[in-house]
């Protein structure tokens, strides 16, 4: 199965295999808070929004243009503040309730999304798409915030990202999305070493 796997990763195109190194680069000079991480993200997020859109996945490539932004303003705060991370700032911790609503209106919006998707385009693997997007976007939202909770998001949302990319055949990507769930791991060990105890929110 590994050198199958392996076989299939030579195959990767040119493109995908460098968005990838950038990735991975961004994830190790992110860690280090060097400023650089942020222009990693966004070449690496461009690319893929280009791969995604040749093969049809229409949403995985709007969320790549909303990363970029993204990069873009994380690099204009990083660069306002001169570090990552605030000194003694907390995290917040998110009641049942309250995800519970997020579930709701982003299934909502995904459901309506991922229909005009099927019957008004030729996307491919549209509800997996839509979802992964939505809640990826969700997820994200709870990354701002120091949520713990992001990371319950991050090891469903990256488990289902491997299924689909090997499913289209971008092996490279499947196997960094394998990586990233060793990651999430991880931090979800570090913000509990680190942060201690939450704010509550409802």
């Amino acid at each position: 199965m590994l050198s199958e796997l392996m076989d299939q990763l030579m195959l990767s195109s040119f493109w995908e295999l460098g968005a990838l190194l950038l990735a991975l680069a961004y994830l190790v000079l992110a860690a280090h808070q060097r400023q650089g991480c942020w222009l990693a993200a966004a070449v690496s997020c461009c690319v893929y929004a280009s791969i995604f859109w040749g093969a049809k996945l229409y949403m995985e490539s709007l969320l790549q243009v909303i990363y970029v932004i993204m990069a873009g303003y994380g690099w204009w705060q990083w660069r306002q503040q001169g570090t990552a991370i605030e000194e003694n700032q907390r995290g917040h911790h998110y009641s049942f309730k309250w995800h519970f609503k997020q579930w709701v209106w982003v299934s909502v919006v995904a459901v309506v999304t991922a229909l005009l998707l099927q019957n008004y385009t030729d996307a491919d693997a549209v509800w997996l798409d839509t979802f992964t997007t939505a809640f990826s976007l969700l997820a994200t939202y709870l990354v701002t915030k120091k949520a713990m909770e992001t990371w319950w998001y991050w090891l469903v949302i990256d488990s289902v990202y491997v299924y689909l990319y090997l499913s289209k055949g971008f092996v490279a990507t499947a196997m960094l999305f394998v990586l990233y769930l060793v990651l999430v791991v991880y931090a979800m060990y570090r913000w509990r070493v680190d942060d201690g105890p939450a704010v509550q929110t409802t």
